[in-house]
Order: structure tokens, then C-alpha cells, then sequence
């Protein structure tokens, strides 16, 4: 009877309602616009599961009377005996009250959480619309500065377009300036390159009038003195040849003013010639006790290489005006016939003997003896070195030798080999130089090659003999 009155309660069934309240609940909480909100229906739920468990909490205490609808008959027993069916109801249930109880309280804990999470959800939801809404205000501050920036961007474009035009225009006005600035460099340097022209003409030209002037006065000078020393007595054999004497120099002055104009800047020639240092370091000679000497030194461009390379070195000449200038820029210079002051010197007296572009304004006597002096002049081991012009090049035996009026006639090479070794000197080398740049033709094939030699050949050789 007691079982029948007070049913046990199910507790499986109990939490199954419990969260089917709470999903529905959950599912149909309305969201407003500021976030959660505690409906109504929300908390009627809540009311109606708490009185569920304030029910289940007070079934689940231990009873201490039975129920009325016992009193009546034919349920209505003496108070001892309803006294004893209470303890022992209570005793058999004991421990169904003990989980009861801790059902409860676990569903009033959850109950509780359940009302913190929904409390925590609506804080949290609060926040996140705070958020959203500095999100928003961001969003507009960057929206904000994107129009300004793309603003920006237009004006910078547009000042870079400005900008760009004005410096293209710029650039065009420089090019034009520049152009305008190349063109006159080009004429400043070529009137620049005309007034070097007319200035070195015109330093020609008054060289060669000053030089003429000093001989034609140096003449004059001596025709008076002789005269004066003769008057009224007639002009002596011995007089009259020194007049004649005289006459050899009436041309110094164009000859050096021709050297000049064909001849080659001293520049030039100062290159040309350093080909032979080497020979003279080898030879040890350019001392003190074996000097050089260079006969028809002219205007000295070997005389100055040879100082600069620290060799003593003394130059020979009968032009008066090429020694003039070359005692003014310090050179030992000697004025004499080359055969003359050769036969003047003792034997071995000389380490070198230098001739360029000498030999081939003597007649073939003159130019045996020459070589026949020098050979007894040089100390042993000494060499000499004459520079002609090559015949085998046939634009300079046929044409360009004739541009000097004093040339005599061309000189094959090994023709002065021969002779070099005939007058008394050894290892006769002949050393082919200056050959003419450009040539048009096929150095590989045979017949090009032979046209290249005659046409384009080197244009001097030297003839080297050294003193046995």
C-alpha cells in the first residue's frame, strides 16, 4: 500500500525532460538586437523545473505519517503498527532517498550553471556587439581613409603625369642644349685644329725665315769682313774658298723647315726609335769611355732618347740650323763632315755609331767609306745601326722616297748587308720596321700575301753589324 501510494520515481525519465526543456528552451531563445534576452516562457520553464524539484525533494523525504486516504477503511490500522510500516518503508528505501536527494541537487547544480551560462552568453554577446560595433566604426575610419588615399592617389598620379611632362620637356630642351653645345665643341675644336695648323705654319714659316736670315747674314758678315780685310787688295785662292764653302748653307733653313712639314712629329719619331734601346742595353755601350755618336743627327729626337735613357751620346751635322736647335735644348752637337771627323778619331774610340735615315743621301763612294770609318771607330763589341727607307715597299721606292729632293737613290737591303759585312763587320742583321696599318689584303692567302708586302710592307729597315 505504501509502495502503491508513494510511487518510486524515475529518474532517467526525469533528466530526459529536463533536457528536452532545455534544448526546446534553447532553440526557441529569441536573440534581440542588443543579444540575449530571458523570455517570459524562459522563465516560467525555469519556475515550473525548480517546483519539479522542490516536489521531488519533498517525496524524497523520510515520512513520518502515512498518507489520509489510509485512515479510512479498510486501510485504517492501529498507530503502532502505522508507526512500524513507516520505519520499515523508510528503511527499505533508505538508499533510494540518498540517490533521489543527490539526483536532485545535481539538477539544481546544473540548473544554477545553466542560469550562469545564459548570465556569461549574454555578457559575452554584449561585448562581441561592442565589438562589432568599434568593428563597424573601424571599418568606416578605413573605408574613410581609403577614399583619402585613393584622393591621394589621383593627385599623385596627376602630379606624376605633370611632373612627367615638365621633365620630358625638360629632357627635350636639354638634348636640344646638348646638341646645340656638341655642335659648337665641334666647331670650337675645329677651329681650334685650324689655329693650331696656321700657328704651327706660321712658327714654320718664321723658323725657316729667321734661320735664312741668320745664314744669309752670317754670309753677308763674312763677305764684308774678308773684304775689308782685302781692300784694296784683290780676293786671296784661300778667301775665295771659304766663300764657296759658304754656299752649301744657303739651304739650312728650308731643309730644316722641310724636315719639319714631311719628316713626323718629334712625337712620332721618338716612338719610332725607341726599338733600338734594347740593342744599345745589350751592347753595354753609351758610356763615358765608349760614347755614341749620331751622325746627321738632325734635329735630335735619338740624341734626347738616348739622354732620357741615361747613355752618352754626341750628334754630328752640317746643317747649321738643325744644330742650332738641337744645342738649344742641351745636346752635345758637333758641326763637321761625317767622313772628315771620322778619319779624326783614334781606332775603337766608339761604342756605337747611328745613322738614320742618313745614308742614303751619299753617292756609293761616300757611303763605303762611311761604313769602312766606322767599322775602325767602334771598340770590339760595339755595333752600328743605319736606318733607310725599304725599296721593297714599292709605294715607297717608287713615289714616296722622291719627296725629299736631297735622297739620292733608293738602297736595296741586303745590298747594304753586303757591304755593312764587307767593311768589317759581323752578325749583320737587317730589321724590317713601320709597316703600313690597314691593309685590305688576305694576310692567309699566297698572292694577297705578296701584295700586302709590296703595297702595305714596312715602310724602313735598319741594317745592325756589330765589331768583331
Amino acid at each position: 500500500m505504501i509502495e502503491a501510494n508513494n510511487p518510486e520515481i524515475n529518474v532517467d525519465e526525469l533528466m530526459d525532460k529536463i533536457r528536452q526543456e532545455v534544448a526546446m528552451r534553447q532553440s526557441s531563445l529569441p536573440v534581440d538586437e542588443r543579444g540575449w534576452a530571458m523570455t517570459p516562457t524562459m522563465v516560467a520553464n525555469i519556475n515550473q523545473i525548480e517546483a519539479l524539484l522542490n516536489n521531488a525533494e519533498f517525496k524524497a523525504q523520510v515520512r513520518t505519517d502515512l498518507p489520509k486516504k489510509l485512515d479510512k477503511f479498510p486501510f485504517n490500522i492501529s498507530k503502532p503498527l502505522q508507526k512500524f510500516a513507516l520505519k520499515l518503508y523508510g528503511f527499505l528505501f533508505k538508499e533510494q532517498r540518498a540517490v533521489n536527494f543527490s539526483l536532485i541537487e545535481a539538477v539544481r547544480e546544473s540548473l544554477a550553471l545553466n542560469k550562469q551560462l545564459i548570465e556569461q552568453i549574454k555578457a559575452l554577446q554584449v561585448q562581441m556587439n561592442g565589438m562589432s560595433d568599434r568593428i563597424t566604426a573601424t571599418d568606416a575610419r578605413v573605408n574613410n581613409l581609403s577614399d583619402r588615399i585613393t584622393a591621394t592617389d589621383a593627385g599623385v598620379n596627376s602630379l606624376s603625369n605633370r611632373m612627367s611632362d615638365r621633365i620630358t620637356a625638360t629632357d627635350a630642351g636639354v638634348n636640344n642644349l646638348s646638341d646645340r653645345i656638341t655642335a659648337t665643341d665641334a666647331g670650337v675644336n675645329n677651329l681650334s685644329d685650324r689655329i693650331s695648323a696656321t700657328e704651327e705654319r706660321h712658327l714654320r714659316n718664321d723658323t725657316y725665315l729667321k734661320n735664312d736670315l741668320a745664314q744669309q747674314k752670317r754670309l753677308i758678315t763674312m763677305f764684308l769682313e774678308e773684304a775689308r780685310q782685302r781692300l784694296p787688295e784683290p780676293f786671296s785662292q784661300e778667301q775665295l774658298q771659304t766663300l764657296v764653302n759658304e754656299d752649301q748653307h744657303l739651304l739650312d733653313a728650308f731643309y730644316a723647315a722641310f724636315e719639319d712639314q714631311f719628316r713626323g712629329s718629334r712625337e712620332d719619331i721618338f716612338k719610332k726609335l725607341k726599338v733600338y734601346i734594347p740593342l744599345i742595353e745589350e751592347a753595354k755601350v753609351g758610356t763615358t769611355d765608349f760614347p755614341i755618336l749620331d751622325v746627321g743627327c738632325g734635329r735630335g729626337e735619338w740624341l734626347e732618347l738616348l739622354r732620357e735613357s741615361g747613355f752618352i751620346a754626341r750628334g754630328l751635322d752640317i746643317n747649321r740650323a738643325l744644330l742650332d736647335e738641337c744645342k738649344n735644348r742641351g745636346f752635345d752637337v758637333i758641326e763637321s763632315d761625317v767622313i772628315a771627323y771620322l778619319q779624326s778619331l783614334p781606332d775603337g774610340s766608339l761604342g756605337a755609331v747611328t745613322g738614320f735615315h742618313i745614308i742614303e743621301h751619299l753617292p756609293f763612294t761616300a757611303l763605303i767609306k762611311l761604313l769602312n770609318e766606322t767599322a775602325r771607330v767602334l771598340k770590339p763589341g760595339g755595333l752600328a745601326i743605319f736606318e733607310t727607307p725599304n725599296p721593297k715597299n714599292l709605294v715607297v721606292g717608287a713615289c714616296n722616297f722622291y719627296s725629299d729632293p736631297t735622297h739620292r737613290n733608293p738602297l736595296f737591303p741586303e745590298t747594304v748587308q753586303f757591304m755593312v759585312n764587307s767593311q768589317g763587320l759581323s752578325k749583320v742583321e737587317l730589321l724590317y720596321l713601320n709597316p703600313v696599318e690597314n691593309s685590305p689584303f688576305n694576310q692567309e692567302d699566297a698572292g694577297t700575301t705578296i701584295l700586302d708586302g709590296w703595297f702595305f710592307g714596312p715602310r724602313d729597315y735598319a741594317v745592325v753589324g756589330y765589331k768583331g
